[in-house]
């Protein structure tokens, strides 16, 4: 018997999930989860062989879930199900650990077969992704976008610093860097088109 967390904020969507795979066989849905704090306490108490897992999550993100996940249960296998088909969300979701990247265009059949297919230890990517994902690399390093990524959420270069334990100058210059190499007019401009690309 396969066990599944789903993770979904859209209750009528996590609800739709749940009976799906519960009617599956050989799958049994033992939690829910909304967001990504429930999410792991979820996973740590019930230990299940999948967690479903959307990406667009409040409080803590699906791709940070993911890789709390990897390194605190490696035995818990995850299964991304997003509408985000941005080759840097694909990239940086198997960067943390997790096990397969779905659309939620796919099928009833195909969700099913993926979890099965993640459960046994395969690694699945959806068909529907652009083949050009593994070209899409971030021209920023991985400093750079984890202060752009405060930024975009309204933080301001003092309270990243006070964050990251950084020097407010450091912390400008790596804006700075940030903008010259996403080629953006203002760093507004560089946040929508590391969004665009799915490198934050």
């Amino acid at each position: 018997m396969i066990t599944v967390l789903v993770v979904e904020d859209h209750a009528v969507v996590r609800s739709g999930l749940t009976a799906l795979l519960s009617g599956e066989l050989g799958m049994a849905v033992v939690g829910q989860a909304a967001d990504g704090p429930a999410a792991l306490a979820e996973a740590e108490r019930l230990r299940p062989d999948v967690v479903l897992l959307d990406i667009d999550l409040p409080v803590t993100d699906g791709i940070t879930v993911a890789a709390t996940l990897a390194e605190r249960l490696p035995g818990c296998r995850t299964l991304i199900l997003t509408a985000l088909d941005r080759p840097g969300h694909l990239r940086r979701a198997m960067d943390a650990g997790a096990s397969g990247y779905l659309l939620k265009s796919a099928t009833p059949a195909e969700t099913a077969d993926a979890i099965r297919r993640v459960a046994g230890g395969g690694r699945v990517i959806d068909s529907r992704m652009p083949d050009s994902w593994v070209g899409e690399v971030s021209p920023m390093t991985d400093r750079e976008a984890e202060v752009l990524r405060l930024a975009s959420n309204g933080a301001h270069a003092r309270e990243i610093a006070a964050d990251l334990f950084l020097s407010v100058g450091t912390v400008r210059n790596r804006l700075s860097s940030a903008v010259a190499k996403l080629h953006a007019r203002t760093l507004l401009d560089a946040v929508r088109i590391a969004e665009r690309h799915g490198w934050l």
